[in-house]
């Protein structure tokens, strides 16, 4: 998932409600250290990252990966008090806007998700969501490029879960077809929908180019409900595209996806729509 990513981690967000964790842990590093009788250089050297990397995350400017702390925990002998922030600092790795989706994803019991211009980013490949981010303007430094891939790829932990939520999925046709970062990229994608589409708690539509009716022109539509029955949702057509928890705005949303899904493919014809499309590449 990571591959090309900077194994020390990344710069914390100025402001970021992570950042008071991070330093902690970067304090705690530093204690771990010099309890040990190590000097900066000495386990820079025998982690093979530069000195200035090492104090940078001392300092808590800087990420760790939750591996540097699990080779920190075993040079310095803290007994697991660093392993025991490897998680923390795994969510802390991902912008806080994808930590906070993440989080909605993870407690969801159920979504509904119409996408218009790409395939929707849980049901992205690495490949795909690379390309995706690689094409942005103006361009992304490529260690941002990295993290948001990263982070994107890490929510699909959902598919994951158990229970397994229930996941609906419409896509537009020409999401199918336009072949971001190639064509390679493309099949591979599309053999990956074909794979998640054996879930018996996931089902994907699509909505065909020639379709004469489009409740879902406006943009596309995301409705993700809870176990205590509260749900939140936003459409880029609707409420400003700002996130919506209302029973009343809801109902909106969910109204407008209900059509989309009835103007859509039924789930076969749409599976069979994906295999021609594959092989047609």
């Amino acid at each position: 998932m990571d591959e090309g990513v900077d194994e020390a981690g990344w710069d914390v967000e100025p402001g970021d409600e992570i950042e008071p964790v991070v330093q902690a842990v970067g304090r705690l590093l530093r204690v771990c250290r010099e309890a040990a009788g190590v000097s900066v250089s000495e386990l820079a050297a025998t982690l093979k990252y530069g000195e200035d990397m090492v104090r940078k995350i001392e300092r808590g400017a800087r990420i760790p990966r939750p591996e540097y702390l699990d080779r920190a925990d075993q040079i310095l002998k803290a007994q697991g008090h660093l392993r025991a922030f490897m998680e923390d600092m795994r969510k802390a790795r991902y912008p806080k806007k994808i930590r906070e989706l993440a989080d909605l994803e993870g407690r969801a019991v159920e979504m509904l998700l119409y996408s218009n211009h790409n395939i929707h980013g849980l049901l992205q490949t690495l490949e795909y969501a690379r390309a995706m981010y690689a094409m942005r303007q103006p361009a992304l430094a490529e260690d941002v490029v990295e993290r948001e891939v990263a982070a994107r790829v890490a929510r699909k932990a959902v598919f994951d879960r158990d229970p397994a939520p229930t996941l609906s999925f419409v896509q537009e046709q020409v999401t199918l077809e336009r072949p971001y970062g190639g064509k390679m990229v493309l099949r591979r994608q599309l053999e990956h929908l074909l794979e998640v589409l054996k879930l018996r708690n996931v089902t994907l539509q699509v909505m065909p180019t020639d379709s004469e009716e489009h409740a879902g022109a406006a943009g596309l539509v995301e409705v993700l409900k809870f176990a205590d029955g509260t749900a939140i949702g936003r459409s880029d057509g609707a409420f400003n595209g700002r996130p919506v928890s209302d029973p009343k705005d809801l109902r909106i949303l969910e109204l407008r996806y209900g059509m989309i899904r009835a103007q859509a493919l039924p789930p076969r014809e749409s599976q069979a729509f994906i295999e021609q499309a594959l092989g047609r590449l």
